[in-house]
């Protein structure tokens, strides 16, 4: 079963000769992500952990805007992976690690990374237009690893299109849904409630859900003791 709707490089996207991928995406919301982040993260040190790391520009940003956090970038994909490293190589940003392969659908993936070097109790948690184009699975392993990861005071950043209490929140988002369901029935925009009731089930609290542009939002959880 595929892992993901889209893999940057395969659909049409440019790629440098260096393995470097750019996403549209990321030219439109690293600002207001990271200005959500940043609330959140100012004046902290230790590590973040992004899942999902895609292209790997997303977290370059991160790192070049908060230099006493070390950065992780993280991924599945081989290509991605590539990517992430090439832009980590080009940045020459000292903060940020060479990504780690992670996946999501397996529960265990924390113990995995811890084994393999990567951070030990991270501060904090990003994963970024992932669930959604990806199996429940991978849901429920993402909450379950960040369940044994996250430091005790960690944050859980979650951004994309969701649903609230069953309900689409832009006709867009629901003809996204639509084409989403139609190319893998696995695949769906969550809505916050399961991602709360998932949460809590892994014992985490939906601390507090932010509007984004374009339709989108971020879920903030932290753990509920």
């Amino acid at each position: 079963m595929r892992g993901h709707a889209k893999e940057f490089g395969k659909d049409g996207s440019p790629v440098e000769a260096d393995g470097r991928l750019d996403a549209a995406a990321f030219h439109r919301n690293h600002q207001p992500i990271w200005k959500v982040l940043q609330k959140n993260l100012s004046g902290k040190s230790g590590d973040v952990l992004e899942v999902g790391s895609g292209t790997g520009q997303h977290i370059l940003h991160f790192a070049r805007h908060a230099p006493d956090l070390a950065w992780w970038p993280s991924d599945i994909h081989a290509q991605h992976l590539r990517s992430i490293e090439a832009w980590r190589v080009h940045s020459r940003l000292p903060n940020i690690r060479p990504p780690l392969r992670i996946d999501l659908s397996n529960p265990a993936w924390c113990e995995q990374m811890r084994e393999e070097g990567g951070p030990q109790s991270p501060r904090a948690l990003f994963c970024a237009n992932v669930i959604h184009i990806a199996p429940w699975r991978v849901a429920e392993g993402l909450f379950a690893g960040a369940a044994h990861c996250l430091a005790g005071d960690g944050l859980m950043f979650l951004y994309g299109p969701f649903k609230r209490d069953g309900k689409h929140t832009a006709l867009s988002n629901a003809v996204f849904d639509t084409s989403l369901r139609e190319a893998d029935p696995t695949w769906g925009v969550r809505d916050t409630a399961d991602l709360r009731k998932l949460g809590s089930a892994c014992g985490f609290l939906l601390r507090e859900t932010i509007e984004m542009p374009a339709n989108n939002l971020i879920l903030i959880f932290a753990r509920a003791n």
